[in-house]
């Protein structure tokens, strides 16, 4: 008998691309989403992405008794729906707080009345703040977040106390949490409660905390979304796209297309239970670099990306993921190179036509004192 998933945000970036991996496998798949105006646009209809055999039920995860109509028949979870930005959670503070707690608490109240085999929730790296570092010895430390004096001072480097320069390296999942933002206290907020209550009711879970996705299907319309979409917004527009501080911090990319496999493996596995994993690509690539890339792969080298040196709160300086753990236990590996990943991405921005909100969204985040 064919197992059947329930997939909340099924109907979105990593949502349909994961729907497809299951289908591909088998599974019966059904989808629940509000279809978010930020994110599918004002007609808020079924995206003609998602595969047709997927069954598409519209509801807010916060609504328990839609909930439950979702629930129905279902033998296994994906928990992806959340909203997602970390400049926009520093001024909507109640709703992402609410979407993404509230929401996870009421899917999990609706399941204590029929406990499920796995529920694999989507978290984040953001979640770590800054990710790890070497100092002068080789010793790996946890650095304090940069300060706002030295910000201001346009000194973007993570410094020790003596003040010296410390040097990133790959993040595993030992590091604590530091939550420099209110999307990250809500990311991590969905990644224990789920790691909390399913096990004292007999259900397993797994987390996965997402590094940087990008791929097809992403909302480029929207400015808050990664950072990759974003950019191809603004080639799209003719628009150079806008870095902070000087372009030299560190991030994983990671294809969507490795993100839905990662999620399948997560259920699958019976050792994930109970754990929580890196999912990135293992790689690091300065935010200058993907500009850069991304402007090649799109054939628009005139546009220089142009660098702000501006610090929007809540962001960090470096972070990249150790994936050893889930190369481990899930017998996960990154498939798709980011050259490969980009090529792949410039052909679907083909036809596409997308709002650039980006200056919009930066005029927001000044007016606020958000951004620096």
């Amino acid at each position: 008998m064919y197992k059947k998933a329930l997939i909340t945000g099924g109907a979105g970036f990593v949502g349909s691309h994961l729907a497809d991996e299951l289908l591909e496998r088998g599974y019966i798949v059904r989808a629940f989403d509000n279809l978010s105006e930020q994110v599918h646009g004002s007609a808020a209809e079924r995206p003609d992405y998602l595969d047709d055999e997927v069954e598409l039920i519209v509801g807010d995860v916060r609504d328990g008794e839609a909930v439950k109509k979702a629930l129905k028949g279902i033998d296994l979870v994906f928990h992806l729906a959340a909203s997602v930005g970390v400049g926009q959670s520093m001024y909507q503070i109640a709703e992402y707080t609410d979407s993404n707690g509230m929401g996870t608490a009421m899917l999990l109240q609706a399941l204590l009345d029929k406990p499920i085999q796995r529920v694999v929730v989507a978290s984040s790296m953001s979640i770590y703040g800054e990710g790890f570092y070497h100092d002068r010895a080789g010793r790996t430390v946890s650095p304090n977040e940069r300060k706002l004096g030295q910000l201001r001072a346009r000194d973007w480097e993570v410094r020790d106390a003596e003040g010296e320069a410390l040097t990133p390296v790959p993040t595993d999942e030992s590091k604590c949490p530091a939550l420099p933002s209110v999307y990250a206290i809500s990311k991590y907020h969905q990644e224990r409660l789920c790691m909390n209550v399913c096990p004292a009711y007999g259900m397993e879970a797994v987390g996965l905390r997402f590094f940087n996705i990008y791929g097809s299907r992403q909302a480029l319309s929207n400015p808050y979304t990664g950072v990759l979409a974003i950019f191809a917004s603004r080639f799209l527009n003719k628009k150079a796209p806008l870095i902070n501080e000087d372009g030299r911090q560190q991030r994983d990319f990671v294809s969507v297309h490795d993100i839905a496999r990662a999620c399948r493996l997560a259920m699958e596995e019976p050792a994930a239970a109970g754990e929580v994993f890196n999912i990135g690509s293992g790689r690091s690539f300065s935010i200058l670099e993907i500009a850069q890339q991304m402007a090649q792969v799109l054939g628009q080298d005139d546009l220089e990306p142009k660098i702000t040196g501006k610090y929007r709160i809540g962001d960090i300086r470096n972070c990249f993921a150790d994936i050893s753990k889930a190369r481990r236990l899930l017998r996960y590996e990154p498939r798709v190179q980011l050259e490969e990943g980009l090529e792949d991405l410039a052909e679907w921005l083909e036809g596409q036509i997308p709002m650039d909100h980006v200056d919009a969204a930066q005029e927001e985040l000044t007016a606020r004192g958000l951004s620096v």
